[in-house]
């Protein structure tokens, strides 16, 4: 039956959703790329909340969300940007979170790896303030039995006067973390408050800042995740990691080929992946990194290129509200059963932002059920006034 899309500026145009989902081949785990997906958490639609207050999450919807990632053989990246981390959630409601999950990936034999940051501080901090946040947080990440993510921090990118401060801090947590972490550089476009990390507004610099991190203590850095969403940049710092240190790519505009990498000829290098897209890509992308396990580039390409247009469309400026379009399409997809977020972020997308996501998504088949996803689209439609 046609649905009537709101237009920005006005107006509708007929849309006639798809009648059948992509369907995945085969499940099983993933062997030539490591791949996790930043999972968003699920509001709990009844609590009596505001979005200043403390987030109410619905656990069972949340954890059987992990379980979905878990069952297509992609591993988890918790309480981390697309969990609403600084946006919705605060740090008690990401340490319950974090245990919950690391708890359920045990049980199921899951992979997960858990975000390490400084959210606990309400205000400006000096850099021993700062060091005893991040212990803190990594010593409940290492206690619940999971791989750290030691995310970038606001205050610290307040306080820092220069790449030393980062040197410092990052190296003594480095010593101290019990195994080796994934680190993670996120880019102002994702959070504004991180403009100038590493010590530098220049990325330049800032680059050669964070590779000294990395340099100076190989043996405790599993790899790097690099949200910045600048192909070229991944590259070329990829290329400079030490032996045995890994890429993570967090570029969710151009993963499809930095996940495929380069040919051999140019050095065979290529990026694993921790990404917020394949939240509502899971069995598409997990079938896609199958595909390229067989050697088959050109079939993995084929599969997760058409992805691309959906990504960027979710992610664009003002871009760190794109969970509200991730949380949306969970919602259609069946895997909740509301369109409500953490601190109301439902309502940080236009409606028509909101319509072109269900529509690029219901053409890739990402619905298992397009029915129950066009009920649901034409309900959320029809009460914001648009007549169906």
């Amino acid at each position: 039956m046609t649905l009537h899309l709101p237009l920005p500026g006005g107006g509708t145009r007929a849309y006639e959703p798809r009648a059948e989902p992509f369907v995945p081949a085969a499940a099983g785990p993933l062997t030539s790329r490591t791949v996790l997906s930043a999972a968003h958490v699920v509001a709990d639609p009844y609590a009596g909340t505001t979005p200043d207050g403390p987030a109410a999450v619905d656990w069972d919807a949340t954890l059987a969300f992990r379980r979905h990632l878990w069952s297509h053989g992609l591993g988890v990246a918790e309480a981390m940007d697309t969990a609403q981390r600084g946006m919705g959630l605060d740090w008690a409601g990401a340490a319950e979170l974090i245990r919950r999950s690391a708890a359920e990936a045990k049980a199921v034999g899951g992979r997960i790896a858990c975000g390490v940051g400084t959210d606990q501080l309400t205000g400006p901090a000096g850099l021993p303030e700062i060091r005893a946040a991040y212990e803190e947080q990594l010593a409940v990440v290492e206690e619940a039995g999971a791989q750290a993510v030691l995310m970038a921090s606001r205050a610290l990118a307040a306080a820092a006067r220069g790449p030393e401060d980062y040197l410092e801090l990052y190296g003594h947590l480095l010593r101290q973390a019990a195994e080796p972490v994934i680190l993670h550089w996120l880019g102002p476009m994702f959070d504004p408050a991180l403009e100038g990390y590493w010590g530098s507004a220049g990325l330049d610099a800032a680059t050669e800042t964070f590779l000294e991190v990395v340099a100076a203590h190989p043996d405790k850095v599993d790899g790097v995740k690099i949200s910045l969403l600048d192909a070229g940049r991944e590259v070329a710092l990829r290329r400079r990691l030490p032996e045995g240190v890994r890429c993570y790519t967090g570029d969710d505009f151009h993963y499809p080929e930095l996940i495929a990498g380069e040919a051999p000829a140019e050095g065979g290098r290529f990026s694993h992946a921790l990404l917020g897209i394949f939240d509502p890509l899971g069995p598409l992308a997990a079938e896609a990194v199958r595909t390229l396990d067989t050697g088959d580039t050109e079939g993995f390409r084929a599969l997760l290129d058409p992805t691309v247009a959906l990504s960027r469309h979710l992610f664009e400026p003002p871009t760190r509200y794109y969970k509200t379009g991730v949380v949306l399409l969970a919602w259609l997809a069946g895997h909740q059963e509301h369109f409500t977020m953490v601190g109301g972020l439902h309502s940080a997308r236009s409606l028509p932002h909101l319509a072109r996501a269900y529509e690029l998504a219901d053409g890739l088949g990402l619905f298992p059920d397009p029915a129950r996803a066009q009920a649901r689209m034409r309900a959320l439609l029809t009460v914001h006034g648009v007549p169906q």
